[in-house]
């Protein structure tokens, strides 16, 4: 995220955290090799849900109402609330504290995988930066994000 232009909408910090769940929600390697392997420093898929979820309230309404603050455009929007949707109804059926495990091998995880990332490439797209990248650290992130 370092070279993510933060000054161009006015939500950024809300955009940083949406974009760091959706990245590490969109890489099944990352997920293998840092959730599965309990690397420190990433959080859980928990952590990424609430990051997701936590500031926006998408859990709650459309990321629609966030066009032209945290999303560039409706588009951006609709791929955020599929890849929202697709989430939130794996976390309600294994359960918020479940271990990383039990989403990997959910039936609907790759559809899940499939919509964030589709998501998270049109978001890294439009601030300039590869979607190829690896996920950033939550430190890095809270650094990213105190910056102004």
């Amino acid at each position: 995220m370092g070279g993510m232009p933060l000054n161009d909408m006015p939500w950024w910090r809300w955009r940083s955290n949406v974009r760091s769940a959706l990245h590490m929600l969109s890489d099944p390697g990352f997920q293998r090799d840092v959730w599965l392997a309990g690397v420190p420093g990433y959080g859980d898929v928990t952590d990424a849900v609430y990051r997701l979820v936590e500031d926006t309230w998408l859990d709650n309404w459309s990321a629609e109402k966030y066009v032209g603050t945290i999303f560039r455009d409706s588009q951006e929007a609709a791929l955020v609330d599929t890849a929202v949707l697709r989430v939130l109804r794996i976390m309600h059926q294994v359960g918020p504290d479940a271990p990383v495990i039990a989403y990997l091998e959910h039936e609907g995880w790759p559809e899940a995988v499939r919509a964030a990332r589709d998501a998270h490439v049109r978001m890294a797209t439009s601030d300039g930066e590869d979607p190829d990248a690896p996920p950033s650290t939550l430190e890095v992130l809270r650094i990213v994000t105190r910056s102004a």
